[in-house]
């Protein structure tokens, strides 16, 4: 199926950055706006309608309702299913999303190994075959341990499946545990034609570079991407990880107040100015319902008129209690 057939045209200037907002509205009426690339809604159901341009993430917002993510870019879009892998691209840009039923593929790493095989082979044959920004939403990420914990299996899952792609370099990523149907996995992306930057947090030690003790597989993504124009930093999912310690166990204050450092040294080391603004959405995820309303009124005090979506999620490290990616703009 493909819908909207224009072509988008390809020049040779750096891509501007879809604009990422958060907003309360019809989603059909937002999927008629020109430049609509993606929408997201978060609820544990299934997607409504049938738009390649709509995914209804796993996660339950703590705002009811929560408000829709929104992607828009200059240029018109053209969208389209094949098998279960949805798209949709236009003025250089691409995303693309999968979802599968691990109980069809023989569990979560086989799952995952489908996922990115696919993925990779779709995006493979692209123009906008430059993988920027990932997201991974899963069941149940922290049951079992060692090296049975889920988590490190879909580690292990989405390193066969991305074979050599990323070969150069990560993408920025983002991987969290929802709290619906364990056998559920979401995977999405962000791909342009263009590449971006990829930047490191000199407080942290890369995350392809963990020590042994996460896992066989170390996790696979950059900290952040800068995009190609340079007017926009990706930023990866981010915890009060130091080193590759994580910190402040059981304190959500200090948590946070870690979490933070690590976003500002996110954006010294992409060259971009200290602090976020009203254009720079984020999305913290949030371990215990119960700490929900706190860390709204930490974040309200440290980040004042930043647009923020909080989600019930768990960290993908049982200790962690809350994680925050987002979008920072020049």
């Amino acid at each position: 199926m493909v819908q909207g057939c224009e072509t988008p045209q390809i020049d040779s200037l750096a891509r501007r950055a879809p604009r990422v907002s958060y907003r309360m509205a019809e989603v059909a009426s937002i999927l008629d706006e020109p430049g609509t690339l993606a929408l997201f809604g978060f609820a544990a159901g299934a997607s409504p309608g049938d738009d390649p341009r709509y995914l209804q993430v796993a996660l339950e917002g703590f705002d009811t309702p929560a408000p829709f993510e929104l992607w828009r870019v200059d240029a018109p879009v053209s969208c389209g299913i094949e098998g279960t892998l949805r798209w949709s691209a236009g003025g250089g840009w691409l995303f693309a999303a999968i979802e599968l039923d691990e109980r069809e593929h023989g569990g979560l790493e086989a799952s995952a190994t489908v996922a990115y095989a696919t993925l990779r082979q779709f995006v493979g044959q692209r123009a906008e075959k430059h993988v920027l920004r990932v997201w991974n939403y899963l069941g149940a990420i922290n049951q079992g341990s060692g090296d049975a914990e889920r988590y490190k299996h879909f580690c292990d899952g989405r390193a066969q499946g991305m074979g050599a792609f990323f070969a150069e370099g990560f993408p920025a990523a983002t991987a969290i545990g929802h709290r619906g149907a364990e056998h559920r996995m979401q995977v999405y992306l962000l791909a342009c034609d263009q590449p971006g930057s990829r930047v490191e947090n000199p407080r942290q030690v890369s995350a392809w570079r963990y020590p042994r003790q996460y896992g066989r597989t170390p996790p696979s993504f950059a900290r952040a991407m800068t995009l190609p124009a340079q007017d926009a930093l990706a930023i990866s999912g981010t915890a009060a990880v130091v080193g590759h310690a994580s910190a402040h166990e059981d304190d959500l204050d200090a948590q946070l107040g870690e979490t933070l450092t690590n976003l500002e040294a996110l954006l010294a080391s992409a060259g971009m100015a200290a602090a976020f603004d009203t254009h720079s959405p984020l999305k913290i995820y949030v371990r215990h319902s119960a700490d929900a309303p706190h860390v709204r009124d930490f974040l309200q005090n440290r980040l004042p008129g930043v647009p923020v979506l909080l989600l019930h999620g768990d960290i993908c490290r049982s200790e962690l209690l809350v994680e925050i990616d987002g979008w920072r703009y020049a």
